[in-house]
């Protein structure tokens, strides 16, 4: 075989694997929605006794376990028994930062909006409010289990990034800090349990503040943070001197990131900060990360009209909202603080 023929073969081979893939992730999925890693926490179990506790077929199971040995999601310790490794214990309920509600997230109705992701290349609009009749928020809004799925999958990602990120950006010298978009309020919590001197301002959607009030009921900071319910497309409350926006400018299009960051820029006191927290996309390697965040470029575009952006693409929504690049911050993996200022006024 010429070189020129083996370079086709594992080309074709590795294209295979790349259009085979999809099968890993619902397997993962699966796994998920059986429970199969807390079964096998403490102990390894056969796939006939993991069958009997998921109501599963054993033959089925054993090969969907054996599959996943590939993968170094189990091992198989010996013909039938299987054990969960490292990688595996992340599915479990009680993983940090777990895994789970994200397999639990794509596996459904999300998961459904990708076979509409021709419609989307086509039209450019999300599959998801086709597929649903609705746009991503207004369904979360709408199914409950959804949103605690969603809310879940939010809070396991604040976990992997948080520790590094409240160190990464210089929190503390703010007096005033406003979590635009903050969930159930679990990224400021750790940010003011690492600085003592700033007060917090967790500021989403009526229907989230409720819940995030409950959440935040008896913690240590709850009584440094106000929660305040409304809708960024209208106002942002005024006086803080940080605003921050983890995770919030990859889910809108470019016309509403800028609206939403002159409203930063408009509310923020002088001298103060609006930090922006989002992968960036265009990095020059092919590493786990960059295909990583390439993949979730498909993904905001098909579940909701963001995506992932590049350092330009950046740098066009701060000075269109009138905000200077101060610095930029590594979080970890692709994602970044972007620490921006108030610069001339928006164009």
């Amino acid at each position: 075989m010429t070189t020129r023929v083996r370079a086709a073969t594992d080309d074709a081979l590795q294209m295979r694997h790349l259009l085979y893939g999809h099968l890993l992730s619902r397997a993962l999925v699966v796994v998920a929605e059986l429970g199969i890693p807390d079964l096998l926490a403490d102990r390894a179990a056969t796939a006939a006794e993991v069958a009997e506790r998921t109501g599963s077929n054993p033959v089925v199971l054993q090969h969907l376990l054996r599959s996943l040995c590939a993968f170094e999601v189990f091992r198989e310790t010996e013909p039938g028994r299987f054990a969960l490794t490292p990688l595996g214990a992340t599915l479990r309920a009680d993983a940090p930062a777990t895994a789970r509600p994200t397999a639990l997230l794509l596996g459904g109705e999300v998961g459904a909006a990708w076979d509409g992701l021709a419609g989307t290349v086509r039209s450019g609009r999300p599959a998801f409010d086709r597929v649903h009749g609705t746009d991503f928020f207004g369904y979360l809004d709408a199914h409950r289990h959804f949103r605690e799925v969603f809310d879940a999958s939010q809070a396991a990602g604040v976990e992997l990034e948080s520790e590094t990120l409240v160190r990464a950006v210089d929190f503390g010298s703010a007096d005033t800090i406003v979590d635009v978009g903050g969930g159930d309020g679990t990224l400021l919590a750790a940010i003011l349990a690492a600085h003592p001197r700033p007060r917090g301002v967790l500021f989403d959607l009526d229907s989230v503040v409720s819940a995030a009030r409950r959440r935040l009921t008896g913690a240590p900071v709850a009584h440094r943070i106000d929660c305040v319910g409304g809708d960024f497309d209208a106002s942002v409350p005024p006086g803080g001197d940080l605003y921050l926006l983890r995770h919030i400018v990859h889910d809108w299009p470019d016309d509403r990131c800028v609206a939403i960051l002159r409203r930063c820029r408009q509310a923020v006191t002088p001298g103060g900060r609006v930090v922006i927290v989002d992968r960036v996309a265009g990095a020059a390697d092919a590493g786990d990360e960059a295909r990583m965040t390439a993949l979730m470029t498909l993904y905001m575009l098909t579940v909701v009209e963001g995506r992932e952006r590049t350092a330009a693409e950046f740098g066009t929504l701060l000075d269109r909202a009138g905000l200077t690049l101060d610095a930029v911050v590594r979080v970890a993996g692709d994602t970044v603080a972007l620490v921006a200022r108030p610069g001339p006024r928006p164009r």
